[in-house]
């Protein structure tokens, strides 16, 4: 029971006490004495109870932010005792499986569909503390879940937000509508007349499978347990890390590639801007200004921009007339150095007679992210054992259903032309 329940009910006995005595018209000396030390208990306990109320307030405090995390802190403790070299020791040989990784896989297999072991995307992560010699997996901390997988991907730094899907086709509705206020012209006069609210529909569908094939040499498959364990989570993620920010932005919507956001910039209704002159800082301003105006970004800092390291190269050697300013330096003055991302693998190369790239510009908009990654379920990996089966090595296959789409295509501009 809590101190400051029990000095409650103290307090309630001594309260019934003293009336009893006061009620007395003629009390004994013992009464009065008895009076004298239940009204100084009265106060002591007084003060007593303020100071439990403070300690107990503090306590609920803490524990109330321990309940907050303690689901995500389990999440993430579950997810690091997930074990890749259990994955491929039951594809190679047959070994049950046992601890926590057990548990995983038949939790992700009571959702069905999978013809391997699934594998969840947690456990792509690139963990710390882990050694030839030993170590249990470790997480450094625990982050939202597309920087779980890729920590340098180049969707998570623009802004892309993954969402996990179970089964099955899904959409967000997304609100489209320029709802407008209007003052009364007069006393009797009506204000704006209604505007309607419509939303758009923004689907991902399972229609898009990446693959990833793996070799694992006899010899791997003997040395330590974590070498192992690493490896084939670091070549993993790697490979699909690649694609999926490939894909994201340059995915072609043919050939089993979902569409992208640069490729498919005309179809998602992407505002693209032809430059069409040299790569400079004012380019990117005008952009930045116009997220602004359309009530998308309310300052600079909140864009963040994709560019090629060969428009770094140009900028950064673009000095300001009798200045040591370069129009990068002017750049990251604005948006900040953390939302810029550099890639050479999500834009194209440069091109043309007079060698212009892309840029694309993203912003969060009332916590509505401009990019959904879609992935369905988990991992699945399946093992081949046939092609490798002279050798004694393992070959397995990890297949991803994912899909990408725009949320509002106020939130995302293609800057072309820059030329470099």
């Amino acid at each position: 029971m809590l101190d400051s329940v029990k000095i409650a009910r103290r307090q309630s006995q001594i309260r019934q006490n003293l009336a009893e005595l006061a009620g007395k018209e003629s009390p004994t000396e013992d009464e009065i004495r008895q009076m004298e030390t239940l009204d100084g208990e009265y106060r002591s306990n007084e003060t007593r109870y303020r100071a439990a109320l403070i300690a107990e307030d503090t306590e609920r405090r803490d524990a109330g932010g321990e309940l907050e995390t303690r689901s995500a802190r389990e999440w993430a403790e579950m997810m690091a005792g997930f074990e890749m070299r259990q994955v491929a020791l039951h594809l190679d040989e047959g070994r049950n499986f046992d601890g926590r990784t057990a548990e995983i896989v038949q939790e992700l297999r009571s959702a069905g569909g999978f013809r391997g072991v699934p594998v969840p995307w947690q456990a792509l992560e690139q963990r710390a503390g882990e050694t030839v010699s030993g170590g249990t997996p470790d997480p450094i901390q625990t982050r939202p879940i597309i920087d779980r997988l890729f920590p340098d991907s180049v969707a998570s730094r623009m802004g892309a937000q993954m969402i996990s899907i179970d089964h099955g086709a899904v959409e967000w509705p997304v609100t489209t509508s320029a709802v407008s206020a209007g003052w009364a012209s007069a006393e009797t006069g009506n204000v704006a007349g209604p505007t309607a609210y419509t939303t758009a529909d923004r689907a991902m569908s399972p229609d898009h499978n990446l693959g990833v094939q793996m070799r694992i040499t006899r010899k791997a498959l003997k040395q330590s347990g974590a070498a192992l364990e690493q490896a084939v989570r670091r070549d993993m993620a790697g490979a699909m890390g690649v694609e999926m920010d490939r894909a994201v932005f340059l995915g072609t919507g043919a050939d089993g590639q979902p569409l992208g956001v640069i490729t498919g910039a005309a179809t998602y209704g992407i505002t693209s801007t032809d430059v069409a002159a040299a790569a400079s800082w004012a380019a990117f301003r005008a952009g930045v200004t116009r997220f602004m105006t359309a009530n998308a970004a309310n300052s600079p800092s909140a864009v963040r921009a994709l560019v090629r390291p060969e428009l770094w190269d140009f900028l950064d050697g673009a000095y300001i007339a009798g200045t040591a300013v370069t129009e990068w330096d002017r750049l990251l003055k604005s948006l900040t150095s953390g939302n810029v991302a550099m890639s050479a693998n999500a834009l194209a190369a440069p091109s043309g007679a007079t060698t212009a790239t892309q840029a694309l510009l993203t912003t969060s908009a009332g916590g509505v992210a401009p990019i959904f990654v879609g992935a369905w379920g988990a991992v699945d990996v399946i093992r081949d054992p046939y092609s490798d089966a002279q050798s004694g090595g393992l070959r397995i296959t990890a297949l991803a259903t994912m899909d990408v789409t725009v949320a509002r295509p106020a939130q995302l501009e293609l800057l072309t032309g820059l030329q470099i």
